[in-house]
């Protein structure tokens, strides 16, 4: 399976982007999807997960209630919602595809990734 990301840019503290994961070459419906991020000078982080099979959902602590994770089978596309932007989310988001039941959010369970798309949160 191939992923595309996009949807990054420039946006202010406090606004929105959402991010879109298109898949080709394969249908999503067996993969968990994840998006990360890695900030210059960081490691890359988990920062939303969702299951295959019941679309069970991962979120790390600093975007709980700012961000949603969806699932579009039809499209073949994952989605991020972010809103409520804050500097710290600066990063490089990246989604990727793992195989396998439940909802790990752990870089190296993903085999299949996209190229990044840049987040700049900054007035």
């Amino acid at each position: 399976v191939q992923l595309q990301a996009s949807g990054g840019g420039l946006v202010q503290p406090g606004g929105s982007l959402r991010l879109s994961c298109a898949a080709s070459g394969s249908t999503l419906d067996f993969y968990g999807i994840g998006w990360f991020r890695q900030a210059p000078g960081k490691e890359r982080e988990g920062v939303s997960c969702i299951s295959s099979r019941d679309g069970t959902t991962y979120y790390t602590a600093p975007v709980k209630g700012r961000f949603t994770i969806s699932r579009d089978n039809a499209k073949n596309t994952v989605y991020l919602q972010m809103n409520s932007l804050k500097p710290e989310d600066t990063a490089v988001y990246y989604c990727a595809a793992r195989t396998g039941w439940g909802v790990g959010c752990h870089p190296y369970e993903y085999i299949y990734w996209g190229q990044g798309t840049l987040v700049t949160v900054s007035s």
